[in-house]
């Protein structure tokens, strides 16, 4: 059997699309729909935006966002959770937060769903990293584990409960290890 190529765009004319729900993303000149987030996914994404807000939000140091659209390289993907240092956050001209975010994140998260390709999220992630991140994690809810990719070494797999959670330099004071991230999923 022969396989068709999908038709392929230009990122230029994939920004002028309407967004779709869930968020479509762009990663070499195709359009990628991610699939709809489901409870585990959705309660982890929450809980740890909360915790790394609460670090970091009150001093200025970052700001963690949900299902940011970043485009930059190339791409325009929707990470789970970004994470940006105060610094970086685009602002408009009247000084409010942009809309637009044309850089990578510092901090790259994904969350991965029970029908999600691995192999295209960590593509992402590395893309990330490749564009100057400083870090990603891809949680797995179904494995209780995750991987950690921080810029410039080795990935890391961490399963056990009490693994400690390596984070980016800015945001040190952020203290989770594996129980702390899967035992958001209980009642």
């Amino acid at each position: 059997m022969v396989q068709v190529p999908e038709k392929t765009i230009m990122l230029k004319e994939f920004l002028k699309l309407p967004e779709t729900k869930p968020a479509s993303e762009y990663i070499n000149g195709q359009v990628i729909q991610k699939p709809m987030p489901q409870g585990k996914h959705s309660i982890i994404q929450g809980e740890l935006i909360t915790a790394i807000n609460a670090v970091v939000k009150k001093h200025r140091v970052a700001h963690a966002f949900p299902e940011l659209r970043c485009t930059f390289g190339g791409r325009s993907i929707v990470p789970d959770v970004t994470v940006f240092s105060w610094d970086r956050i685009p602002v408009d001209e009247n000084g409010d937060i942009a809309n637009v975010f044309p850089i990578c994140p510092d901090w790259t998260i994904e969350i991965l769903s029970p029908d999600q390709s691995p192999t295209k999220v960590t593509g992402n992630i590395l893309h990330c990293l490749k564009h100057g991140c400083q870090m990603g994690w891809l949680i797995d809810p179904e494995e209780r584990s995750l991987l950690i990719y921080p810029s410039g070494q080795q990935p890391e797999f961490l399963q056990e409960e009490q693994d400690a959670l390596p984070v980016p330099n800015l945001i040190a004071n952020l203290q989770l290890t594996i129980a702390d991230v899967f035992g958001w999923l209980k009642l």
